[in-house]
């Protein structure tokens, strides 16, 4: 088997789910490093990786295996479920088979793709990089941040803050864990969110995680 290739930058949350789902599968890959610059060469702006992602963002993956190039995190998890997870004994999907599995699945998956992964991001955006102070904006999404917290931190109260659909983690887990590990650099707090904290810490420790962050950042996470 050929390694698949991971196109990723080091200080984005999204490359990072996808390297934490490839070595929860044992999946061999390699990861190619960018900037955000528009430099052909280097540059996620440029033309050799506009090549290919027409979008010019992190993450793709490129499967020499079957020829497949998938970008959007979305895109590249669901195509690693299809094709590498386990049909009996799966490590990514939902936690059972009837649609309702399916469905909270999707749901939580959506979540983190259309809210809380996007909130973030804008207060991430509007407090340290933004070239004009808005304190109206950074308001806004930091309270919808927090919100979502609130959202998941009852939704995780259901596991005792094991995983976020109960029984075992899920694809869903490392869609949310690089995006919630952010909520110090947005300026945020987990003290009123117990079981988010729980979560995170128990995240922290599980092996596919370690190894996808040293192998994307160069450094392990830690949570106490």
């Amino acid at each position: 088997m050929q390694p698949l290739i991971l196109h990723a930058h080091a200080t984005g949350p999204n490359p990072i789910k996808i390297a934490i789902a490839l070595e929860a599968l044992r999946i061999p890959y390699t990861v190619r490093q960018w900037d955000f610059s528009d430099n052909p060469q280097t540059g996620v702006k440029g033309a050799s990786f506009l090549r290919i992602n027409e979008n010019g963002r992190v993450p793709a993956l490129e499967d020499p295996n079957t020829g497949v190039v998938s970008w959007e995190s979305g895109a590249c998890m669901n195509y690693l479920r299809r094709v590498y997870d386990g049909k009996e004994s799966s490590v990514l999907g939902p936690v059972g088979n009837s649609e309702q599995d399916r469905v909270d699945f999707e749901k939580w998956e959506y979540f983190l793709l259309t809210t809380l992964g996007p909130m973030t991001g804008q207060t991430n955006w509007f407090r340290h990089y933004n070239s004009v102070k808005n304190e109206d904006a950074l308001q806004r999404y930091s309270t919808q941040t927090e919100r979502c917290y609130q959202v998941l931190d009852d939704q995780l109260a259901k596991s005792g803050g094991h995983s976020i659909l109960p029984g075992r983690v899920t694809a869903v887990d490392y869609h949310f864990e690089p995006w919630v590990r952010q909520f110090e650099f947005a300026g945020l707090s987990l003290d009123k969110h117990p079981h988010v904290k729980q979560w995170l810490r128990e995240m922290t420790a599980r092996g596919e995680v370690q190894r996808a962050y040293i192998k994307i950042k160069g450094a392990a996470p830690e949570f106490s």
